[in-house]
């Protein structure tokens, strides 16, 4: 057998998974596509082995060290996604971009989500008094002079 015919399938499952880690925003098809990546290193890694016909086997052995890393990577990965989205309720990555905010900037982002909810739901609101004061818990100094 030619070693260009498993060199081609290889190649071509690699641009594939390659297309799909870079134009996919769901991160479980992004996992998919980083284990299209690892099988055409492992059916490179074997169609080298037996085209050197090595005694060792040792591209054989390489690919049982790969397919370990990529069922450990695929089961951590994978936690990691359902953890996510349990607490963003989307895998969508492009929304993930920043999973280290703060809690304030949330705070801003869930602030800015309820006011225009609000804003919507009550087109006709009713103006405050003009001694009234919007902050109903915090005193000012004339307030704590007086």
């Amino acid at each position: 057998m030619h070693l260009a015919y498993p060199a081609v399938l290889a190649a071509l499952l690699f641009c594939t998974g390659l297309y799909g880690v870079l134009a996919r925003r769901n991160a479980i098809l992004v996992l998919m596509s980083v284990e299209l990546m690892l099988n055409a290193v492992n059916l490179n890694l074997v169609a080298f082995d037996v085209w050197l016909r090595d005694t060792l086997h040792s591209g054989q052995a390489l690919t049982l060290f790969t397919i370990a890393i990529a069922a450990a990577e695929i089961g951590i990965g994978l936690a990691i996604v359902l953890a996510v989205y349990r607490n963003r309720g989307s895998s969508d990555i492009d929304r993930l971009r920043d999973t280290a905010e703060t809690d304030a900037a949330d705070a801003e982002i869930d602030a800015a989500d309820a006011a225009s909810v609000s804003a919507d739901a009550e087109p006709h609101r009713r103006a405050e008094p003009a001694g009234k004061s919007t902050n109903a818990g915090t005193t000012t100094n004339a307030e704590a002079t007086s």
